[in-house]
């Protein structure tokens, strides 16, 4: 085992503050993981973590290196994928964040496509919709919807996407249809917490416009919003492609959909500090190749029908 070895168990034993979540995250087993931990401090001649039967914390000297260690790990990485880049193919380990749910839309295919085409390729798939740093964290590639303000990274626009409103067939059977944006003040709303929770954008003629909404729930996994408008709970205001399974089953009928903003976008984000490796570039050529528009889901019926008739018509696939 070299140093930077023990250096990267370390550091991902100090970020998951766990030696079985860092083992499984590795692929190691936990008494290698610890063992690794343990041969760091002995070479360092420090002890680095706080050991309990209940809880892992970073001692002093463990929160130098944890600070100090990122640019090192970093570096070495970029080293070795400018030198797996070399190759003819793509090749190596490749590392992306993703927000939570996205896996449930299009990604699932895309992900798949990559994989077959490039088996040397060795994909890990973070999921999480909290803030994260690239560098730290040693993210390659970070997908994400949100608007991205940090100058050390640059951001490729992938696709532009669509929200929509969309409620289950027996909900807008018992509650109505929507005609107008501002009729969905009297509604249920299952608001996406990256939206405004007391106000929804739309648009009317061109012209953007806010509407008070009633939220009987927010969360910021869409997917959570999705299961529950499935079950008649309220109206979701989601990302389209996450909810688009269920709009093509007829499982969600959209509504309002003349009325929704087209100023959303599907984002790849990567450092300036990371070296593109070929695996890296394949996959944003792969990512920005793969996507394209699709056809609009038709729009439901005009007014509801009891629910033992409920029939709207199924929706047509629509891409993020």
């Amino acid at each position: 085992m070299d140093g930077l070895d023990l250096i990267k168990t370390f550091r991902e034993v100090a970020f998951r503050r766990s030696f079985s979540r860092a083992a499984d995250s590795l692929g190691m087993s936990k008494a290698t993981v610890s063992r690794y931990v343990a041969e760091l401090e002995t070479r360092s001649g420090v002890r680095l973590l706080n050991r309990s039967t209940r809880s892992l914390s970073l001692t002093d000297a463990g929160q130098v290196l944890l600070d100090r260690s990122a640019e090192l790990v970093a570096m070495a990485e970029s080293t070795l994928n400018d030198l797996q880049g070399h190759g003819a193919h793509p090749r190596g380990r490749l590392r992306m964040s993703a927000p939570n749910g996205m896996i449930g839309g299009w990604l699932s295919d895309v992900m798949a496509a990559f994989i077959n085409l490039y088996p040397e390729v060795y994909v890990s798939l973070v999921f999480t919709n909290r803030d994260i740093d690239l560098i730290e964290e040693g993210i390659d590639i970070h997908l994400t919807g949100g608007r991205i303000d940090d100058m050390n990274l640059i951001v490729r626009r992938l696709v532009q996407y669509d929200m929509v409103v969309c409620a289950s067939p027996a909900y807008w059977a018992r509650r109505g249809i929507p005609q107008v944006p501002e009729d969905m003040g009297r509604h249920d709303m299952l608001s996406y917490a990256s939206m405004p929770t007391t106000h929804l954008p739309f648009e009317t003629d061109g012209k953007p416009h806010d509407v008070a909404v009633h939220s009987r729930m927010e969360a910021n996994d869409a997917m959570a919003l999705i299961e529950l408008a499935l079950r008649g709970v309220g109206v979701a205001y989601v990302p389209e492609p996450l909810a688009q399974s269920h709009l093509e089953r007829g499982a969600l009928v959209p509504v309002l959909r003349e009325h929704m903003p087209h100023d959303h976008w599907l984002y790849a984000a990567y450092s300036q500090r990371r070296h593109n490796s070929a695996a890296m570039r394949a996959m944003l050529d792969f990512l920005e190749q793969s996507m394209g528009p699709a056809p609009k889901p038709a729009m439901p019926p005009a007014t509801p029908v009891s629910p033992p008739a409920c029939a709207f018509p199924r929706a047509t696939t629509d891409t993020v």
